[in-house]
């Protein structure tokens, strides 16, 4: 397959959780937008992210090697916009940021929090496939989701408050 847009339509139609991805470190503060990203084990608990090997986040995760997963949930869907479209130093300044073990920002209400130990970077094609270690994970109360589906954001409710 050497045309790409047809497989970019089929991964437009797999919604995905929306988050954000921080880090802090030798190289600076530095956040982003991620849909890529899932568990991949509980023992240790480890998980994925995929970022492009074009983005200045890819080289300032690589030399931090600590990262948090922001998940994000309905309520942030315009702090997902700010993520996206702001200057790396204007988007901490959108939301309430704590630090948790590594030092990278996490958000204060997000849905989960997972902050991590970068273990391991494999390269495959455009993109870095970091695995990373749960070191801290922090749990909000009030339970609900952002996806982002056919190039749009939708709001999930949790089974449980309905």
């Amino acid at each position: 397959m050497t045309d790409p847009k047809p497989f970019r339509e089929a991964m437009s139609r797999l919604g995905a959780a929306v988050n954000i991805v921080t880090t802090d470190g030798a190289a600076g503060r530095y956040g982003i937008v991620a849909s890529a990203v899932c568990s991949v084990t509980d023992s240790p608990p480890t998980i994925l992210v995929c970022v492009n090997r074009g983005s200045r986040a890819n080289a300032v995760l690589k030399q931090n090697g600590v990262l948090c997963v922001s998940i994000l949930s309905g309520r942030h869907e315009q702090l997902s916009a700010a993520f996206a479209s702001r200057t790396p130093e204007e988007r901490f300044a959108v939301g309430e940021w704590q630090e948790l073990e590594t030092g990278s920002p996490a958000l204060l209400d997000a849905a989960a929090a997972l902050d991590c130990r970068i273990v391991d970077v494999n390269e495959v094609g455009s993109h870095s496939v970091f695995f990373a270690e749960v070191r801290e994970l922090v749990l909000h109360d009030e339970v609900e989701g952002l996806v982002w589906f056919d190039r749009g954001y939708y709001r999930l409710k949790s089974a449980k408050q309905t």
